[in-house]
């Protein structure tokens, strides 16, 4: 077969060679061969479903776990069989026309065609079952974890657990589902919304229904496989942005009301009361203006086929606003 129609046919496989005269293998491990070339990962095949539209200045959450991420790598199913052999056939015969040794493949021959320990690349049972592979997080490609799966490609018959770590499940799944959750951004609404008064306090608050739960669901096509997040928001902080500045409560945590509102508004006759949400400023911003950081906490839970589910780390995304502080002076509230 010419080496064109050998391009060809693996375009239309999913993937082409590293290199021209070199081999790689399936999967992101690497294999040195006479070649001198390395693998290459292949995309993994789960999708992502973000459902409604996403507000401008968005962002991905931050996990509050210290020792939690997402995988940054898994095995999962990729090839019938005779897709599995005809891919390979065509690898190699493009690794031999091209000058490749013949030694450079006699390993992955004798693995997958020559009973060692597959023969013919199960061909035979091709409606049986399918080729497992490595695959690795595209989020997570230059993290070092990525490289940890390291197995070759195997066959799992239907119906049959894997048996390896790091084979994707439901709970993988989950975890990538919480690596792509969106939410909209910490807009707070402020009185004083001019310029606050050094001692006199800042109300805070986010009204009612302005956030709401954000789901995400992963999923494997053809195997049943998929995972739901949920993020719903539980609490605000604020960082007023400055050391001469006292926080309302002075944990700096605004819990959400009842009605999913965080804080109070602010109201004509409330100006010598301390607000429920709010910062204090003991020292004018001069020129300039505080970044008041606000950070809202996302509780998160999911839920997956098979009846799987509970709780991931929760995750955060932080606001800032410019709040500029005068001298006091009088001031009509």
């Amino acid at each position: 077969m010419e080496v064109t129609a050998l391009a060809t046919a693996l375009v239309g496989l999913g993937t082409l060679p590293a290199e021209a005269g070199g081999f790689d293998t399936i999967g992101p491990q690497e294999r040195k061969t006479s070649g001198g070339s390395s693998g290459r990962a292949l995309e993994s095949r789960v999708t992502i479903k973000v459902p409604g539209s996403t507000a401008k200045d968005s962002g991905p959450i931050t996990s509050t776990a210290v020792d939690w991420e997402p995988p940054a790598c898994w095995y999962e199913p990729y090839w019938k069989a005779e897709d599995f052999k005809t891919f390979n056939e065509a690898k190699w015969s493009m690794y031999e026309s091209t000058g490749g040794a013949p030694e450079g493949i006699a390993d992955l021959k004798a693995r997958y065609k020559e009973g060692h320990p597959y023969k013919d690349f199960n061909v035979d049972k091709n409606d049986e079952g399918m080729w497992w592979v490595a695959v690795t997080n595209p989020k997570m490609k230059d993290d070092p974890a990525s490289r940890n799966c390291k197995r070759e490609p195997f066959w799992v018959d239907n119906g049959e657990n894997p048996g390896v770590p790091q084979a994707i499940d439901t709970e993988t799944l989950a975890g990538l589902a919480h690596q792509r959750t969106v939410v909209p951004p910490t807009k707070v609404t402020l009185a004083p919304n001019g310029k606050s008064t050094v001692n006199a306090p800042t109300w805070v608050w986010l009204d009612k229904g302005t956030f709401k739960p954000v789901s995400v669901t992963a999923s494997l096509p053809g195997t049943g496989l998929w995972a739901t997040t949920t993020a719903k928001p539980v609490s605000l902080h604020l960082d007023p942005g400055t050391e001469d500045a006292e926080s309302l409560p002075a944990s700096g945590e605004c819990v959400i009301n009842d009605d999913g509102s965080i804080g109070e508004p602010y109201a004509r006759g409330k100006a010598e009361l301390t607000p429920p949400c709010g910062v204090r400023y003991l020292r004018s911003s001069g020129d300039g203006s505080y970044g008041l950081k606000a950070t809202l906490t996302w509780d998160i839970s999911w839920e997956g086929a098979g009846g799987t589910g509970g709780d991931l780390p929760s995750g955060t995304f932080a606001t800032t606003t410019d709040v500029a502080v005068q001298e006091y002076q009088a001031v009509n509230r």
